[in-house]
């Protein structure tokens, strides 16, 4: 995906088991990150950082949605245990990284750490793709919503 493209849509499960349609996104901004695992050190990291800028993106009326390959259940128990204020998708099959086109990193064994940055429209402002600047994640997509 490249900035100007549009919200693909997709259905994955959260970490409720319930599905998410990715077109309950369009009408308001929303930032998508993907992450390699749950509880992972970086990943850990990346998602608590979202935690505490949650208001920030609050006020700009911004959606955040976490996507990894990890199972409902293990979301759940990660949401809880970091008091993540998001939502989580389950992405097993790494379909919907395939049409994020989120390409494995170091040496093809992780998953890709990439956040994307949407418009009300669903129009892609801003990719941010660095594996190990877990924290820049979050600062790439505020500066691109403000």
């Amino acid at each position: 995906m490249q900035v100007g493209d549009s919200l693909p849509l997709f259905t994955l499960p959260d970490q409720d088991w319930n599905d998410f349609h990715s077109v309950s996104l369009l009408g308001k901004p929303c930032v998508i990150f993907f992450y390699p695992k749950d509880e992972s050190l970086g990943c850990t990291k990346e998602a608590c950082s979202f935690r505490d800028h949650f208001n920030d993106f609050k006020d700009l009326d911004t959606e955040v949605i976490g996507i990894s390959g990890d199972t409902p259940d293990d979301h759940r128990n990660f949401k809880e245990k970091h008091r993540l204020p998001f939502t989580l998708l389950c992405d097993r099959k790494s379909e919907v990284r395939k049409i994020f086109n989120v390409s494995s990193s170091v040496f093809g064994i992780l998953p890709g750490r990439v956040t994307f940055v949407f418009d009300a429209k669903g129009t892609l402002l801003k990719k941010y793709d660095s594996q190990v600047a877990f924290e820049k994640h979050v600062l790439k997509a505020l500066d691109a919503l403000e």
